[in-house]
């Protein structure tokens, strides 16, 4: 039961994202591999938060707000991040199946859905309430990778092709997710060092979470239109 919830978010919006691909939808062992890729880049981002953590630039349970800042950056949004785009990297660049904008997209969601994957498995298996967790993980967490892998994808497809895409977005391929989840682990890292203003930091998460929502749904329906799907 816990490994059945621990997966059936990120298996729902696997799902979603294959069904939202309507032109040309892609096979579905390479989007098992693509999630299985994700599941990989969580060992990759251990590689590197591991080494960021003994060299001083972020600490375990911080104290400070600076210090759940660098937390939720170089333990969390950085190195997960970068394992993410190295593992879809590798994945896509000598794919003969990637060959429209929505692809980009796609991809990189299968591959951050694999890390939601196995990282939703790690929490329900180590907390005391399953349940509780695993609710609460659904709503936020598993959704969180899931955007950060279409923006990434997003990014990547404009850069991929369209030749006249402006620089800027070279560096949105990892800038936008790693920000968007910084932000988010920033939130709820400083939550529980302020309990006084909890409740209004908690409603600008949540705030957070729905205009990422709707940002991540207009690029959709921008590639979409990219590629003659509406």
């Amino acid at each position: 039961m816990i490994l059945a919830a621990a997966l059936a978010p990120a298996v729902i919006l696997l799902y979603y994202i294959y069904r939202k691909d309507k032109f040309q939808q892609e096979p579905v062992k390479e989007l098992l591999k693509a999630f299985g890729y994700g599941v990989l880049s969580v060992f990759v981002s251990l590689a590197i938060s591991l080494p960021l953590g003994a060299l001083g630039f972020y600490v375990d349970d911080p104290l400070t707000f600076g210090g759940a800042v660098a937390d939720s950056f170089f333990g969390a949004a950085i190195p997960e991040e970068i394992a993410k785009f190295l593992m879809f990297w590798l994945l896509i660049r000598k794919s003969r199946y990637f060959d429209e904008h929505m692809d980009g997209i796609v991809y990189a969601s299968c591959v951050a859905l694999g890390f939601a994957g196995l990282e939703n498995i790690l929490y329900l298996f180590s907390s005391e309430d399953w349940v509780s967790t695993g609710i609460m993980r659904a709503i936020f967490a598993v959704p969180g990778h899931f955007f950060n892998g279409i923006l990434m994808g997003y990014y990547y497809s404009l850069v991929r092709f369209d030749p006249l895409s402006p620089r800027r977005n070279r560096y949105l391929i990892l800038i936008a997710p790693i920000m968007a989840h910084g932000i988010y682990n920033s939130i709820l890292s400083v939550i529980d060092l302020a309990p006084s203003i909890s409740v209004l930091l908690m409603i600008a998460f949540v705030v957070m979470c729905n205009e990422l929502r709707k940002y991540c749904s207009k690029r959709i329906q921008d590639h979409l239109r990219r590629d003659g799907v509406i």
